[in-house]
């Protein structure tokens, strides 16, 4: 168990919902992960039009709690505007914040984020701001009034996992009280593991789900994943050593020296 802007969670993966074969499927893998937050492209789906309304009722019927992002916004009031329509048609105050300044690699424009982020904070929002690794830039995020950080381990739908674990490490170090999910990159299973192994509080999925041969099965997986980095960094990992060491102790000679046959 755990809490995510006071709200009581037993999963620590989060998932989108866009790239699915299917609408079916889509139910199908977020049933089979577990989770219980999922984020919804607001800019691709409306709502109140009617080749949304099954969508919609689908999403509702999974018992989520819907996490509304700005995917597609490229300024401060782009984002702001649709944070604002996310409210009134979610009614929920929880907003995934992006800001994207570069079409070729979807790279945050972090000065618009922050900008973005303490406006909506001063409305009452709660906002998960997509990030890079970029302590500085985390730090005037949490001065804006977040208190959730979501930094990329790569570039939205690379799938070429933690890129810089050391940074992603730092940022865990420095920010030990704020909820810190990794967003944007994890490939495999095993990506999702290492983030959670770093102290991480949660990683949120698409693309690798949804893109995978099947989604069902994959989806089980990043929460086997999910679950396993987590316990890992509770319980405490070994760490790396210069040297080999036994893992049985020899003290003095095998019982057997010296025994003829």
């Amino acid at each position: 168990m755990w809490t995510l802007a006071e709200q009581t969670l037993e999963s620590r993966l989060l998932t989108g919902s866009a790239l699915f074969p299917s609408p079916e499927t889509m139910a199908a893998a977020i049933r089979a992960s577990g989770s219980q937050v999922v984020t919804v492209a607001l800019r691709r789906q409306t709502p109140g039009e009617r080749a949304g309304e099954s969508f919609w009722s689908l999403v509702r019927s999974l018992g989520v709690r819907v996490l509304p992002n700005t995917a597609g916004c490229r300024s401060v009031r782009e984002a702001v505007t649709t944070a604002h329509m996310a409210r009134e048609l979610f009614d929920t105050p929880w907003i995934k914040l992006e800001v994207i300044g570069d079409d070729y690699t979807l790279q945050p424009d972090t000065a618009a984020l922050v900008e973005a982020a303490r406006i909506l904070v001063e409305e009452g929002f709660e906002v998960f701001p997509y990030t890079t690794e970029d302590l500085i830039v985390a730090q005037r995020l949490v001065e804006a009034g977040c208190r959730i950080v979501m930094p990329w381990a790569s570039p939205i739908g690379s799938g070429r996992g933690l890129m810089n674990a050391y940074l992603l490490r730092t940022l865990r170090q420095r920010l030990p009280e704020v909820t810190l999910i990794v967003d944007a990159g994890i490939g495999r299973p095993s990506d999702a593991a290492r983030a959670m192994e770093l102290g991480y509080d949660g990683v949120l999925i698409n693309s690798a789900i949804a893109l995978a041969d099947d989604p069902v099965i994959m989806a089980r997986a990043f929460s086997g994943a999910v679950g396993a980095g987590r316990l890992g960094y509770e319980a405490g990992l070994m760490q790396p050593r210069e040297t080999a060491s036994p893992s049985t102790p020899t003290l003095g000679k095998p019982f057997w020296h010296g025994q003829g046959g």
